[in-house]
């Protein structure tokens, strides 16, 4: 088993929280993970991203080759796209819809829609409107993680324990606040594959 990931979105949006999750999930699979970090700009708004690489045997890098990359899991439509060159030809995007305009040119959205449209393995959703309406703003980048969990070989079990494990210090409710967005994510990507 081996999945190799790019994490993208802007300063902010939780990207480093979901890398945390999925690591801590690996590791109780007795997997193991190699991470670096790219964080630009990320206390004003710039894009973040990250390498994530699990495995059943050992990892030799811890940085996806161009062309290496299983899935690209983003928060902000435009930061997929940037990353198109790392993804496999059968991997997978699993993006929010919702743009974070933090540029003066950030491109159309419609433009941006119809890109996401035309590949051929995309989950894409609205994760800002799916964390509102059952659970809190605040769980976007879980609802996310959801949706990303049917291609990442951990099971979603562990997921939830990793959520469980990350969140334990700020109490109960935010841990099952954070495991309703996971599962709304989830029943999402598992209702819309293409």
């Amino acid at each position: 088993m081996r999945t190799d990931i790019i994490l993208s979105g802007v300063g902010g949006q939780g990207i480093l929280s979901i890398a945390t999750i999925i690591g801590a999930a690996a590791i109780k699979e007795g997997l193991y993970i190699k991470q670096a970090e790219v964080h630009g700009m990320s206390q004003r708004g710039g894009d973040v991203q990250s390498n994530l690489r699990i495995s059943s045997s050992p990892i030799s890098s811890d940085l996806i080759p161009l062309g290496g990359a299983d899935l690209i899991i983003s928060l902000e439509p435009m930061e997929a796209l940037r990353y198109l060159p790392y993804l496999t030809k059968e991997g997978w995007i699993i993006t929010n819809t919702v743009p974070f305009v933090n540029i003066d040119n950030y491109p159309d959205k419609e433009k941006l829609d119809q890109e996401l449209a035309a590949l051929p393995h995309v989950i894409a959703l609205d994760v800002d409107g799916m964390a509102k309406s059952v659970a809190s703003p605040r769980a976007a980048n879980i609802v996310l993680l959801g949706a990303a969990a049917p291609f990442l070989g951990i099971d979603a079990e562990k997921l939830e324990e990793g959520i469980a494990s990350v969140f334990a210090r700020k109490g109960t409710d935010v841990i099952e606040m954070n495991v309703k967005a996971f599962r709304a994510g989830l029943e999402y990507a598992k209702s819309n594959l293409k």
